[in-house]
């Protein structure tokens, strides 16, 4: 094998890791994020909400057992970089129908290897997300600082609009009595299968959309997707939200679609520290009792003062780690949302029951 060309890591503050390239060569900008999850990375790399992010994977090995064609949230790689310890080219898998390193160069994925990630991991946690920039084609530190100094901030950056469909489409049993619309804000593949396996016949719609363009397809449901950026820039959305909410027929949103359902109840959002993304996060149902580990994927949060202070609002799930608001509902309305990713690819399966539930508000 040849030798590795070094690539650089220099994050806003200045902190600054040399590794050794891997996937294409060049150059990349993002905010910097970090996954804790153990498995599941090419799911993680297709996901639309890593829109405009350069992520750390926290597992010292990545792309052990190579990619398969099927094991995509969406057509392409989403993730602006990849961060890592041992990004494997071998692998060992039989389905598998590549390696990770040429399928990062396939979808232009500049990444770095080589690179201490648990210390990186806890720089992240201690400052708080920031932008960086990844490079193997430039190792001129003060250029790299320069062109990291153009990146703008998440904070006020609508991308939901940049990965949404530009046009609509169906999926599912035509001829199911179950219709649901969906609103594409960055939709993982794998939240229409649990739906579409359920018996609906769902259709999904662009994020430009308008109520009366989706009221054609008769509905028996809405549901709002999660995807990138910040939901306070997406006033676009959190107004559809509004005319959806006032059709009084069942809405559940997932992720961003739950941070609209909180804007569009006069509920602030904000920018957390450095998020929650990983395969572990405890969260108890308060109306059940219950608690479920469940899969996130989120650099915003919902007000949780503004949500306990709404009167129209009902707190449904809590985070245990952080006591973050991860799950609400309408009083008065069939429209409920949840913070995680109750599909769960890759994750645990605890959270599926609320397809279901709202399966059965539709029926």
């Amino acid at each position: 094998m040849n030798k590795q060309p070094t690539a650089i890591l220099l994050l806003d503050d200045g902190t600054l890791y040399y590794g050794k390239a891997f996937g294409k060569t060049g150059t990349t900008t993002g905010e910097i994020c970090f996954n804790t999850g153990m498995t599941g990375y090419q799911e993680v790399f297709t996901d639309p909400s890593y829109y405009g992010q350069i992520v750390i994977m926290n597992n010292v090995h990545v792309g052990n057992y190579g990619v398969k064609e099927s094991d995509v949230e969406s057509d392409t790689v989403k993730i602006q970089g990849l961060i890592g310890r041992n990004l494997e080219e071998l692998y060992s898998r039989k389905q598998a129908n590549g390696s990770l390193d040429a399928y990062l160069k396939q979808n232009n994925i500049v990444s770095i290897e080589d690179v201490d990630t648990r210390a990186l991991v806890a720089h992240v946690r201690t400052k708080g997300a920031m932008n960086c920039i990844i490079s193997s084609e430039i190792l001129d530190v003060e250029q790299l600082k320069a062109q990291l100094a153009e990146v703008p901030s998440m904070d006020g950056l609508e991308l939901a609009s940049k990965v949404s469909t530009q046009k609509a489409y169906e999926q599912g049993d035509k001829n199911s009595p179950i219709k649901i619309a969906v609103m594409d804000y960055g939709v993982k593949q794998n939240i229409l299968t649990c739906m579409t396996s359920r018996g609906a016949h769902i259709k999904v719609f662009p994020s430009n959309a308008t109520l009366s363009e989706m009221k054609e397809f008769n509905p028996d449901g809405y549901f709002i997707s999660n995807g990138p950026g910040d939901p306070a820039a997406m006033n676009y959305a959190v107004d559809t939200l509004k005319e959806i909410l006032e059709e009084n027929k069942p809405m559940f949103g997932i992720c961003l679609g739950h941070q609209l359902l909180a804007l569009a109840n006069d509920i602030p959002t904000y920018k957390m520290h450095h998020g929650h993304r990983g395969l572990n996060h405890p969260v108890k149902n308060i109306i059940s009792g219950r608690c479920e580990i469940t899969t996130q994927n989120h650099g915003f949060g919902v007000d949780p003062e503004a949500v306990r202070n709404n009167p129209n609002i009902e707190i449904t799930h809590v985070n245990l780690n952080d006591d973050s608001i991860e799950g609400i509902r309408v009083k008065g309305k069939q429209a409920f949302s949840v913070q995680y990713h109750p599909e769960s690819f890759p994750g645990p399966h605890d959270s599926r029951y609320l397809f279901d539930e709202f399966i059965e508000m539709m029926k």
